[in-house]
């Protein structure tokens, strides 16, 4: 099998190095091709490398297993957070965070498609006021990206990437930085697409073969927009080109597979093919949150990796923030926010009545504290509705 050229930063334990980018003898390294069995020789390699061959037929694959972060207890880390405002205070300054962060996009939309550098220290401030709203508060960033979607106004899908891939990284009590570099990465992995024909990115039609080639060459384009720009985080490029490799070794652009494919990559990979099946048509497939999540959970152990994959879902909730539910009286509402001890009982904001007019002022129910719809009943979500089932414009939250 011909040999693979991996940089330093992705080198994991189980490969097996073949060649340097620089003779052995000026390395400390006394064989020439060995398994990588410690993270200490990973340390010398990023020391006196850039890059390394590795050949995938004589690589671990019980030490690569091994550390390839199989359970939730490998992948969660050991920060805590606790939310530190409420969902109505928190509400006017994720919106504001948001706002500013799509005018940075659309900036960054016009640079890369006259040819100038995209400036960093903006997104790296954009992303960082998106981190402290999420870890203040994850619910309100994520209501007013879903109401966003539904109330369909044009919304940059990469605003919802990043404010997704923060709220996942909070929850997997990653440290603060760790959550910044997760948003960020959401905002500036798909800047490659800015370099394809619209026409290409609006097709309903699958793709036919050069199509598809065609497409795939975005993941190298948002590498060298992001090599070229300033300011950014030096493995930032390295870490956007790895949200389309699969967990089995069946993604591009490189077949990477299990841990030779970085943490926040394989987050990535999760949460972009999330939004791509929830998103509206034409970029999306218009699923509802639970219809997607069940694709994503198909996907496990090939397309994901497994214990991810059950995190995120937990994440993400049995009844989603945003997501449009029927009640046990015929009202109709939306989650608003989690209860991260009673899942089946979220709050709801009821924007309709049993007969299908219009709820004004809008009602709000907290499932956990069980209110009453009649003297012998409480409330409870009957079921799930369709994604766009009901559209509410965000400006008219306060709420």
């Amino acid at each position: 099998m011909e040999l693979k050229q991996v940089p330093v930063d992705e080198l994991r334990l189980g490969m097996y190095v073949s060649k340097l980018d620089r003779p052995w003898t000026e390395t400390p390294f006394v064989f020439q091709g060995f398994i990588l069995r410690n993270q200490k020789q990973i340390d010398t390699m990023k020391k006196h490398c850039s890059h390394v061959f590795v050949d995938p037929e004589k690589e671990d694959r019980s030490e690569l297993e091994g550390h390839a972060g199989g359970t939730a207890a490998s992948i969660r880390g050991s920060a805590v957070y606790k939310d530190s405002a409420s969902l109505d205070i928190e509400l006017p300054r994720a919106r504001s965070a948001i706002a500013e962060t799509a005018s940075v996009l659309r900036q960054i939309s016009r640079d890369v498609g006259v040819g100038h550098a995209v400036d960093g220290a903006k997104v790296r401030q954009a992303a960082s006021d998106i981190t402290e709203s999420v870890v203040r508060n994850p619910d309100a960033a994520t209501l007013l990206v879903q109401l966003q979607e539904k109330s369909g106004e044009t919304f940059n899908r990469a605003v919802h990437v990043s404010v997704m891939m923060s709220i996942f990284g909070r929850f997997l009590q990653l440290p603060r930085e760790s959550i910044e570099q997760l948003g960020l990465l959401g905002l500036l992995q798909d800047a490659g697409k800015l370099k394809l024909p619209t026409a290409l990115l609006e097709k309903r039609e699958p793709f036919t073969a050069e199509e598809l080639a065609l497409y795939q060459t975005h993941v190298d384009h948002s590498v060298e927009i992001l090599s070229r720009t300033p300011g950014l985080p030096n493995d930032l490029p390295g870490l956007a080109s790895l949200h389309h490799e699969n967990f089995d070794g069946s993604g591009y652009p490189r077949g990477l597979r299990g841990v030779a494919i970085a943490l926040s990559g394989m987050i990535a990979a999760i949460v972009d093919a999330y939004d791509t099946l929830i998103a509206p048509l034409p970029q999306g497939k218009h699923m509802s949150p639970s219809n997607a999540l069940n694709v994503i959970y198909k996907g496990r152990g090939t397309q994901f990796q497994p214990a991810l994959v059950e995190q995120f879902i937990q994440c993400v909730g049995v009844y989603p923030v945003g997501s449009a539910v029927e009640l046990n009286t015929g009202e109709v509402g939306i989650v608003i926010a989690q209860n991260l001890l009673r899942r089946l009982q979220p709050r709801v904001m009821v924007v309709r009545d049993a007969k299908g007019h219009e709820n004004r002022p809008y009602k709000m129910l907290d499932l956990a504290k069980e209110p009453k719809a009649t003297p012998d009943e409480i409330y409870r979500i009957r079921h799930t509705l369709a994604y766009d089932a009901i559209k509410v414009d965000p400006r008219e939250l306060f709420l």
